[in-house]
């Protein structure tokens, strides 16, 4: 599980995906997964193309294939599901407007810092 969230991070922080946080929430019941990873981008395409990346790199080096992908026609907010991991993809405006992590506000966060 950790070595899927690495994998995804760095695939978010190759494509300069901003603000990416994972949340834990194996200790809430009617969690649809253990862990959330949430990102957010600037465009349409940026969008995409993290999504793109995620798929790409966690099949190379995990061998693992998405086993969902919802919002790729649009690509405003993209949810990638590994099963144990969810990854949302936000446009920045969604993300501000959803809100997502504040629905999981008691859930342990970890927060990356991305290094240009």
């Amino acid at each position: 599980m950790d070595k899927l969230i690495e994998t995804i991070v760095e695939a978010i922080e190759e494509k300069k995906g901003q603000n990416i946080v994972s949340l834990d929430l194996r200790g809430f019941d009617g969690a649809i997964s253990s862990h959330f990873v949430v990102c957010n981008a600037n465009s349409t395409t940026q969008v995409a193309a993290i999504a793109a990346g995620i798929e790409e790199r966690v099949l190379e080096r995990l061998g693992e294939k998405v086993w969902r992908v919802e919002g790729q026609q649009n690509a405003v907010w993209i949810a990638m599901d590994y099963v144990d991991v969810v990854v949302h993809i936000f446009q920045t405006e969604l993300r501000d407007f959803y809100r997502l992590e504040e629905l999981w506000a008691d859930a342990p966060a970890k927060h990356y810092e991305y290094e240009a």
